[in-house]
C-alpha cells in the first residue's frame, strides 16, 4: 500500500475507489486522463462472502489498474477505530487482485459529499443516506486522481 504522498507509477487506466465502512462500502470508478470519478454503488457488507463477491464483480467489470481506499486521519493524531479494518481490507485487495492499493485521506469526504448532494439537487428524489458512501468514494478517488495528475505528466 502506498500513502497519498508517494508518487504512483504512471498509468492512464481505470481505478476503483472505496470508502470503507464496517457495513457499507462506497465504490467509485475513475480514470487518470480526465482525473474524474463517478460513484458506482454502495456494497452492503452483510458477510465476507457478500463483500468479496461484490468486489469481484466490480473488478471483472471495470478491470482497474489499481485501487484507492480512503483513510480517516485526525488532525490531533487520534487513531480512528476503523483504521485497522481498513488496513486489513487494503491488504486483502492487494493479495486477491495483485494490484496496488493507494491510501487517500478521507477526513472530509462525507461532509463534502453531503454538501455536493444538496447543492446539485433541486428535488430530493434520492435520500442522501442511500448514496452517501458512493459519493464519498467518488470524492476520495477524484481527489487522488487530481492530486497525482498534478505531480505527473502521462506518457504520450
Amino acid at each position: 500500500m502506498r500513502e497519498e504522498s508517494q508518487v504512483p507509477e504512471l498509468g492512464g487506466g481505470t481505478y476503483l475507489g472505496f470508502d470503507y465502512g464496517a457495513l457499507n462500502i462506497g465504490v467509485a470508478v475513475g480514470q487518470r486522463v480526465t482525473a474524474t470519478a463517478t460513484g458506482l454503488e454502495t456494497i452492503r457488507a452483510t458477510s465476507e462472502q457478500a463483500l468479496w463477491g461484490a468486489v469481484a464483480r466490480l473488478v471483472k467489470t471495470w478491470q482497474p489498474s489499481a485501487f484507492v481506499v480512503g483513510m480517516p486521519y485526525h488532525p490531533t493524531g487520534e487513531v480512528n477505530p476503523i483504521v485497522q479494518p481498513i488496513l486489513k481490507f487494503c491488504e486483502q485487495l492487494e493479495k486477491r487482485y495483485r494490484r496496488r492499493v493507494y491510501i487517500m485521506d478521507e477526513t472530509l469526504s462525507t461532509k463534502e459529499s453531503q454538501e455536493i448532494f444538496y447543492r446539485e439537487r433541486s428535488k430530493r428524489s434520492v435520500q442522501f443516506a442511500d448514496i452517501k458512501d458512493e459519493l464519498a468514494a467518488q470524492l476520495i478517488l477524484q481527489t487522488w486522481l487530481k492530486h497525482t495528475a498534478q505531480r505527473e505528466t502521462p506518457d504520450a
